[in-house]
């Protein structure tokens, strides 16, 4: 099952196509905003909607959507919120878009470390925008990529040190090694060969793929 979840951030063209085989679209509060210019209306809308407003809230109320309302005073972010409506959704690919950009970088921060935790570990969790792809590589796992030959692959390590990472298909191989967390070792690696992969045996990775049709 695929469920999308639309955040308050940009979005590009391109992430429309997601919605297209999805089994169901979450709106994070002014997410909602991106969906209505595209045509759709999501089954649910979550957040304390300071973006969105009661009014239009309402208005998707009214054509189907299923409006979760929380206080403006709460301990996790509209998108936090909306993630956890997806995981209990039983999806086993979950897609968030409009995660990054916008006015608040620190949401953009925030909403990255978000793939990190290690409670949406094996979900599926990835996060897009037009050429890039995020996803998280969490203790004991592989991950195969998805990319092509001279696609960028940049490997952040996220909740402390990452070690034991190996990696195969890519130009700067990795084995058995660590990437400090702050440190920039894993920016900008590339797809040689495929099938590429990259494993760990500690630690959390946050895995970036950037299709070499979006580099400029």
């Amino acid at each position: 099952m695929k469920t999308v979840v639309v955040a308050h951030g940009d979005v590009a063209p391109a992430d429309r196509d997601e919605l297209r085989d999805a089994d169901m679209v979450i709106a994070a509060d002014g997410g909602a905003f991106a969906l209505e210019r595209w045509g759709v209306v999501p089954q649910m809308v979550v957040g304390d909607l300071d973006s969105l407003g009661d009014e239009k809230a309402d208005a998707l109320a009214k054509r189907g959507a299923k409006v979760v309302r929380h206080p403006v005073a709460k301990d996790e972010s509209d998108l936090e919120l909306a993630l956890r409506c997806a995981v209990e959704s039983q999806a086993d690919d979950i897609v968030l878009l409009g995660v990054f950009g916008g006015a608040r970088l620190d949401h953009a921060l925030a909403n990255a470390m978000l793939l990190g935790d290690p409670a949406y570990a094996g979900l599926g969790l990835r996060a897009v925008h037009g050429d890039t792809q995020v996803r998280a590589l969490h203790t004991g796992r592989t991950l195969a990529l998805r990319g092509e030959p001279a696609d960028i692959v940049t490997l952040l390590p996220v909740r402390g040190d990452a070690t034991g990472i190996r990696t195969t298909g890519l130009r700067y191989p990795l084995d058995a090694e660590t990437l400090r967390f702050g440190r920039s070792r894993g920016l900008s690696n590339i797809v040689a060969s495929r099938p590429a992969s990259v494993s760990l045996e500690h630690g959390v990775l946050l895995v970036i793929e950037i299709r070499k049709g979006g580099m400029t």
